[in-house]
């Protein structure tokens, strides 16, 4: 059920062939769900500037069914960027982490929600 949505404007051509499911391992890792409700997307190539400046920048959107919060979030977010960083080349200052904390009844798979 996590979800994992990250804009940049990279070409696509920068992103590595592995960026995805290392990404997904890093996600699963960091909230303690297992990868195989993990998903992950990301969107390249898209106008956008940060401060003013068209350097490589991103913004990312977790969204979770619980395992966010004040001080996990500043876990996840380190992680985060330095995955980034790691991978992509963009610094933390210039990329932005939004959280959404989910009810189990606002995500929906296989015809149902996680509600119970």
């Amino acid at each position: 059920m996590p979800s994992f949505v990250l804009k940049t404007n990279l070409a696509r051509s920068a992103i590595p062939k592995d960026f995805l499911t290392e990404t997904s391992k890093l996600v699963a890792d960091i909230l303690g769900k297992p990868e195989g409700y993990v998903c992950v997307c990301v969107e390249p190539d898209v106008l956008m500037t940060y401060g003013g400046s068209d350097a490589p920048c991103c913004l990312v959107d977790l969204m979770s069914i619980g395992k966010l919060g004040l001080e996990e979030n500043k876990g996840h977010t380190a992680a985060i960027c330095e995955h980034v960083k790691k991978h992509l080349n963009i610094p933390g200052d210039r990329l932005y982490v939004n959280f959404h904390d989910a009810a189990r009844q606002d995500v929906g798979r296989d015809g149902t929600t996680f509600a119970k």
